[in-house]
Parts: structure tokens; C-alpha cells; sequence
């Protein structure tokens, strides 16, 4: 069984087009055709129903997926047992990011990732909006949010911790907020979905609804907003630590940290061994964010 043929077969599943999954391996539709028949007269059955418009699988081809993704699997632990794609990774690696922090803290990473896995190229789709990892057809999503998932596997990143920030034009036009309870007599800035900020206080957690005129899906621009003298802002260190060196902005309620379950993850499919090419993504990013991330360290400054 050719493992060229399994790789387009898999990929094919996912994006139902022939010739966008033969792209991907540098294949032309009528080679990637190809590919597909002998698999099919190799295992006896047909795998795929080919329309005019679309490509799907036959219940057979259903029936095979886990298969051949568990072989392609096999394949690579394989060989990263002996040395092979374990300092070596091969191939396309897909990743799903949060568009600021994938903008930010992926991005300029991405030069020195390559240069020391120089056989792989990497596909990113930046979306603040949770994808399927399997129909989506990806290796690694990267997540600022808990894992619910069972059928996915996480590994925490870095540290997501939270603040509240206003710019210096601000409080000198409207004051500080010196306790929680103060949030409710400021204009806020809100992220989608963020409205509720809960502090942790001396007797317990203090929550607090944040008022506002001003709500936006995207974290850069709560940030910029802030900058802009809009009002307070609720924000990941991640994304506010340059403004706050630049003194844009200033940290408030320092005394009253925000409650948060959240982090920066890598999730992944619950392959029975990591594929070298993820494990390479993950290792490298454990290492260049550190123990203590260099926006954290910022603050420490």
C-alpha cells in the first residue's frame, strides 16, 4: 500500500476536493485522480464518490479514515524512534490561531522555527473562532480558552493572565477605579462576551458588571480603544505589555488580581503517539516563550 496514496486519501477526506488535496502535495488533479484509483483497486473497494461539484466519502471510505490516518501516524513515530523526523520533521504543518495573539506572538517566531526545521513549511488559518481540528483538517490549534474536548489532547503553553488598564488621558480626565466596585462607575471597553470581570478580594471573588458604549471581537482593538482614552480596559498581558512599557497605558486595581482559568495551549488530536512535526511545533514554542514569557518579564522590568 503506497503511503503517498493513504496522505491524499486523508487530506481529501478533509477538504472533499481532489485537486486542493493534491496541491498540498505538489500533485496535479489528474495525478491526484490517479492516486485515489490505485488506492481503490489496491483495497477492492471505492473510497470516494466523484461529482462535478464535490468530492465525498463512500461509506467504505468512511469506514477506512481512522485506518489510514492511525498508519500515517504509525509511520512517523516510527520513525522518530530510530532519528528520523524527530530532528528532522517533513511535510506541511496546519495550525489554527487566535488572530492577535498568532499576529503577535507566533508570527515573528516563525523565521527561526523554520530555519531549524528546514524540510517542514507551516499553513496558518488566524481565527478567533474555536475550529474543528479533524474536519478542519489541522495539526495543532492554538487556544486561550479551557479544553472541552475529550477527544482532544492540550499542553499548556504559557500563562494568560489578565489586567485591568486605562491610558494616562483617561484617568486624569475621569480618576483611578481603587477598588472593584469602581469599575461600575467607569466607562469600559469591552471584549465580546467579556462584560462580567471577576477580582479576587480579601472575603472572595468580587464580580463586577463593566458598563460601556464600546464593545469589540478583537483584542488588539479593546487594546487600542484604551490607548485612545475609550475608557478602561480588561486585557491579556500578551497583548497590552508593549503599551504598558510605552506608558500608553497604565495598570489599575494592581491590588486586586482578575480571576482567570484561562492560558495559552497547544490542543491536538488524541493520536496515540504526537506526530514529530507537532512535537517540534510544541517543543519549539515551550522554549521560546519560556518559563516566565518575555511579556510577563516586561511588567518585572
Amino acid at each position: 500500500m503506497n503511503i503517498e496514496h493513504l496522505k491524499l486519501f486523508v487530506r481529501i477526506a478533509r477538504t472533499c476536493n481532489i485537486s486542493a488535496a493534491g496541491q498540498e502535495q505538489d500533485l496535479s488533479p489528474a495525478v491526484a485522480s490517479a492516486y485515489i484509483s490505485k488506492l481503490e483497486d489496491n483495497l477492492g473497494v471505492r473510497l470516494v464518490h466523484r461529482t462535478t461539484r464535490k468530492v465525498s466519502l463512500t461509506e467504505e471510505g468512511e469506514a477506512f479514515l481512522p485506518h489510514a490516518e492511525e498508519i500515517l501516524t504509525n509511520i512517523e513515530t516510527a520513525r522518530a524512534s530510530i532519528g528520523d523526523g524527530e530532528h528532522n520533521p517533513k511535510g506541511v504543518l496546519r495550525v489554527t490561531a487566535p488572530a492577535s495573539f498568532g499576529r503577535m506572538h507566533i508570527v515573528p517566531a516563525l523565521a527561526e522555527f523554520l530555519a531549524r526545521y528546514p524540510e517542514l513549511s507551516v499553513d496558518f488559518r488566524f481565527n478567533d473562532s474555536i475550529v474543528d481540528l479533524v474536519e478542519g483538517g489541522f495539526d495543532i490549534a492554538i487556544r486561550d480558552a479551557a479544553l472541552k474536548d475529550s477527544n482532544l489532547f492540550a499542553r499548556k503553553l504559557a500563562p494568560d493572565r489578565r489586567i485591568v488598564c486605562a491610558s494616562p488621558k483617561y484617568i486624569k480626565e475621569f480618576g483611578e477605579p481603587k477598588t472593584p466596585q469602581d469599575v461600575a462607575n467607569h466607562q469600559c471597553v469591552n471584549l465580546m462576551g467579556l462584560d462580567t470581570w471577576e477580582f479576587e478580594a480579601e472575603k472572595g471573588s468580587v464580580s463586577v458588571k463593566a458598563n460601556g458604549k464600546i464593545r469589540i471581537d478583537n483584542g488588539e482593538a479593546v487594546r487600542d480603544a484604551g490607548i485612545e482614552g475609550s475608557g478602561l480596559v480588561m486585557s491579556s498581558i500578551w497583548c497590552v505589555y508593549q503599551a504598558l512599557q510605552s506608558g500608553q497605558l497604565v495598570q489599575v486595581l494592581k491590588d486586586y488580581p482578575m480571576v482567570s482559568k484561562t492560558a495559552i495551549w497547544a490542543v491536538y488530536p488524541s493520536n496515540r503517539q504526537l506526530a514529530p512535526k507537532v512535537r517540534a511545533f510544541i517543543d519549539f514554542f515551550l522554549e521560546y516563550y519560556g518559563q516566565t514569557p518575555y511579556w510577563e518579564r516586561a511588567l518585572e522590568e
